[in-house]
């Protein structure tokens, strides 16, 4: 049995959506018990140009959900990035997931070779839609996932790699 571009992304993206809440949830009980304001980890960032926590899970929401939008062809649904809470993070994550939740995993089969276009300020870039999933949304997805875990670490947070990994499949 091959693996599909729907197997390779939707249910790795749910999943590590999953892990994150688990690190958010720490790093706002860690925030309590030191107290220590919330807006001190929200606003954090690893060096100013680089986005801050909330960006950082906005661009982990939107690549992992335009997966099925540009491959599959779906409805995108449209997020403001107006997180400001992580009340309001949870919230965003949960949509997500509920949206992921959603795909039909035919929506996305059969479609490899796909042309799928990602339009950007500089620019667009063509890829096949496996070129897609592999080369850059998986890679994007886990390049703000595991920021998001840095800005948290590096603010002190009492998390570590399993919680990053998560402990059970």
């Amino acid at each position: 049995m091959s693996l599909s571009l729907y197997d390779i992304s939707v249910p790795v993206f749910i999943r590590a959506f999953g892990n994150l809440t688990d690190i958010l949830k720490k790093a706002e009980t860690f925030a309590d018990e030191k107290g220590m304001a919330h807006k001190e980890l929200l606003e954090a960032r690893l060096i100013e140009d680089m986005y801050s926590l909330p960006a950082q899970i906005q661009r982990a929401s939107d690549t992992a959900k335009f997966v099925p939008v540009r491959v599959g062809q779906l409805e995108n649904i449209r997020m403001a990035d107006d997180e400001l809470t992580f009340a309001d993070l949870h919230a965003r994550i949960e949509k997500t997931v509920a949206f992921l939740k959603s795909v039909d995993p035919a929506s996305m089969e059969g479609r490899d070779e796909a042309e799928v276009v990602l339009k950007t300020r500089s620019g667009s870039t063509t890829f096949t839609a496996r070129n897609y999933v592999l080369g850059f949304a998986v890679p994007n997805f886990y390049f703000h996932v595991t920021t998001a875990y840095a800005i948290l670490r590096h603010k002190g947070a009492p998390i570590g790699k399993m919680d990053y990994i998560g402990r059970s499949q």
